[in-house]
């Protein structure tokens, strides 16, 4: 006989009730007052009254005027530049050189590996984040050290092992049939763990020869339920160099097209610079885009145009691509959204810039279903903030007008003290930060 896991929280409960890039952003967001978990799913949300009625044997948590929303979904960072974040001054290409390269050399040991993918989790729930897509390094041991972290938290994962054979380092490139053979070996090894996906994951076109490309596409028609992450059209430099290695190809993205790497369950990461051509087949093949507003200002890539893209139809997720990302935090990442889009003009609504950081993200890994949303039969994956964490976010959100003037004062002025819980898979979890 099974015994009931009912957990009835109250509060302010976020819920979308629709994209708030198809509908007017006002008239999308819906706040509730309870929202009801039976262990590892959440039930119902509704009136607090009439769910605790309805569950009288209910334990019951009041978090008063705290906000609860799904967790942060990530759709694009590097676990393994954890250690490198915020580093001083280069372009993309001299960055990978000086900082990315020589620190991934170091994953080859699986224990340096362990130690960073706690640690990388560890500032993940911190800071609200419940599910993410991460980049590995070229070793098989990243990958099997950042799943069982992963999956000892209960957390929702996608990662994959970097598949990179040219314009690299000695010691940190694979070969086609390796690169291969090892990404096939770690799906087997980890096909049927619940919350864990693995990405087949080429770097980006200049570092996989045509050959490792042809091999990654192969890859992932045969293992179409994984994912596929990679980078697309970040700087202007690189696209110049993808030219020059592809110079049969028509734009970058026709790279990828080629080999079968462009479809439902790619995440392009960055996509900031990318031709009308382009942006249809990116639709028209249901790829994704990550949007990493904190990386594409730190490293001086450009400024994406989220809101050209969603009217064209191409799905879109908010990443905070750490290290070349500057900040763990997904509020800060939110803001620098907004910033960029208004220096593009285009000022994001906050229900747009939530909506990314969530169920956007989550629709960009094909876990839409699961995560990223409240509804019945959903995961419980979910964050209690606090809006008056700090002396300065505490009297700008008591002379809110609404919610959404309440969530964008979160997200520019919030930081990790605003995350006054984190619940994994129905669990409140805390980073050991």
């Amino acid at each position: 006989m099974s015994t009931s896991q009912k957990t009835l929280l109250t509060g302010r409960i976020l819920r979308f009730g629709a994209d708030p890039f198809l509908s007017p952003p006002t008239e999308a967001i819906h706040v509730d007052e309870a929202i009801l978990l039976d262990g590892e799913l959440i039930v119902d949300i509704g009136s607090a009254a009439t769910l605790a009625d309805h569950h009288p044997e209910t334990a019951r948590i009041d978090f008063g005027n705290k906000i609860i929303t799904p967790g942060f979904v990530d759709c694009h960072n590097h676990y393994a530049q954890t250690g490198i974040i915020a580093s001083w001054g280069k372009r993309l290409i001299d960055w990978l050189n000086t900082y990315t390269f020589p620190e991934e050399m170091r994953f080859g040991d699986a224990a340096y590996a362990a130690e960073i993918s706690e640690r990388y989790l560890d500032l993940l729930i911190s800071n609200g984040i419940t599910s993410a897509a991460a980049f590995c390094t070229i070793h098989p041991e990243s990958v099997d050290a950042l799943f069982s972290a992963a999956e000892t938290r209960g957390m929702r994962m996608t990662a994959g092992k970097v598949m990179m054979d040219r314009n690299a380092p000695d010691g940190l490139r694979d070969t086609a049939q390796s690169g291969y053979d090892q990404s096939k070996a770690l799906i087997k090894s980890w096909a049927g763990h619940e919350r864990l996906t693995y990405a087949v994951t080429p770097r980006f076109a200049p570092t996989s020869t045509p050959e490792q490309l042809e091999a990654a596409g192969a890859l992932w028609s045969e293992h179409t339920d994984c994912a596929m992450q990679t980078h697309l059209s970040e700087q202007h430099e690189e696209i110049a160099w993808v030219k020059d290695l592809f110079p049969d190809d028509p734009d970058y993205l026709s790279v990828y097209e080629r080999y079968g790497l462009c479809g439902p369950g790619a995440i392009m990461g960055h996509s900031i610079h990318l031709t009308d051509r382009e942006i249809a087949a990116l639709r028209d093949t249901g790829a994704s885009v990550a949007h990493c507003p904190t990386s594409n200002a730190f490293i001086g890539s450009g400024m994406c145009d989220v809101t050209g893209l969603r009217a064209a139809g191409v799905p879109v997720g908010l990443a905070t691509d750490v290290g070349g990302g500057s900040s763990f935090s997904m509020f800060a990442t939110m803001r620098s959204a907004y910033e960029i889009g208004q220096l593009r003009g285009d000022a994001l609504h906050p229900a747009q810039l939530w909506w990314l950081a969530t169920a956007g993200s989550a629709a960009a890994m094909r876990h839409d279903d699961k995560i990223g949303r409240f509804a019945p039969g959903m995961e419980a994956d979910l964050i209690i903030l606090d809006p008056d964490a700090t002396p300065v976010l505490a009297q700008r959100t008591q002379r809110a007008e609404d919610i959404s003037d309440v969530l964008f004062a979160l997200m520019i002025l919030g930081d990790d003290r605003a995350i006054h819980q984190t619940w994994v898979n129905g669990k409140e979890m805390k980073g050991a930060i």
